[in-house]
């Protein structure tokens, strides 16, 4: 029974196919031979036995491919919350000056300050050598600083809080009275990768510092965007 059913499967794939081999399955039609179908078919069915065969080869290296990529990038990942905690953790903190005491300006252009002594700086993003925070990771930041002056006379403290060329906010301190002068101002901003924040001391102004630490400037990561 098996066998017959066999060559019934078989005859249908050579009355089905077309190609060369269809003159042989006309003339094997109508005849008993088992030997005479088997000549028919045999080249038809091992063609396609082959060809499915190679289907399921490639099928196979795509999906090793692509388990291999799913692996790969599962990987990076890992290792990318390892390095951050999970995510990205940005935070500074910085005097005007790390030794010594005195004015700081004037100048005659506007001039960023550089605060040479810092107190924390994870993430690496802000640059004492050039007073410059850049960012590494786009998100809504916050930045603190503040000014002291120690005048008896002009010229007076004016110091502003820069994104790039913008000015975001400044404090000022116009000669008066006292001799000692402090004020602060903060922001909370959105930034982009590449973005710059600093603050600058605008022109024939100056601010004074020592080992008080009078000078800050700070800032950190609220959340990425």
């Amino acid at each position: 029974m098996k066998k017959i059913v066999f060559l019934m499967l078989a005859f249908g794939i050579c009355l089905s196919d077309s190609g060369p081999d269809k003159e042989k399955v006309k003339a094997c039609q109508g005849a008993d031979s088992v030997g005479c179908c088997n000549i028919c078919c045999l080249s038809s069915v091992t063609q396609k036995v082959g060809e499915l065969g190679e289907k399921v080869v490639n099928l196979a290296e795509k999906i090793t491919f692509l388990e291999t990529r799913l692996q790969n990038t599962e990987k990076e990942v890992l290792e990318l919350r390892s390095l951050t905690g999970g995510s990205p953790q940005v935070a500074f903190s910085a005097a005007l000056m790390d030794s010594g005491f005195g004015n700081i300006g004037p100048f005659t252009t506007a001039t960023p300050l550089q605060y040479k002594k810092v107190f924390s700086n994870t993430g690496n993003s802000y640059n004492p050598s050039t007073g410059i925070f850049t960012a590494m990771v786009s998100g809504m930041y916050f930045f603190r600083f503040s000014m002291f002056n120690n005048l008896a006379s002009p010229p007076n403290s004016v110091v502003s809080l820069m994104k790039n060329s913008e000015r975001l906010t400044s404090v000022w301190d116009t000669n008066g009275s006292d001799i000692n002068d402090m004020g602060s101002n903060a922001v909370v901003i959105p930034l982009k990768v590449g973005d710059n924040v600093f603050v600058q001391l605008q022109p024939n102004r100056l601010v004074y510092d020592d080992n008080m630490n009078y000078n800050t400037f700070s800032g950190f990561l609220l959340f990425t965007i």
